[in-house]
């Protein structure tokens, strides 16, 4: 499948084998991001860790405590702050770009759910 575009309640995530350099897209219903393909590779690496993470520190917690988690490449920077069930996450592209944007918690599990089934090879 060359092209693919994912989209739910706040968020966006799209593929586009054929394009010249970004190949990548994130976004919300409010802004979007295009990225390479190492960038989205990253990006979507990285998600996943933090989901992981933020789920294991679920047991540590109190219900009350908030978190807030940082993960980096060379290329994306990732914060995930909130509650390990209910966390926002922020994006910064690190390549020159100078981008960034944002997820309210209520659109995460549905976007984590898209960047593990989304095919780029």
């Amino acid at each position: 499948m060359a092209r693919q575009l994912k989209t739910g309640a706040g968020w966006r995530l799209g593929w586009d084998a054929e394009a010249a350099q970004f190949k990548g897209l994130v976004g919300s219903d409010e802004w979007a991001i295009e990225l390479t393909e190492a960038e989205l590779e990253d990006f979507c690496r990285l998600v996943v860790q933090l989901d992981q993470t933020m789920t294991q520190m679920q047991q540590e917690l109190m219900a009350e405590e908030r978190i807030s988690l940082e993960v980096e490449s060379d290329r994306i920077w990732l914060e995930a702050e909130g509650f390990p069930q209910a966390y926002d996450l922020h994006l910064i592209v690190l390549t020159g770009r100078g981008a960034e944007g944002t997820w309210t918690a209520q659109s995460i599990p549905e976007l984590v759910q898209a960047v593990q089934m989304l095919k780029v090879f």
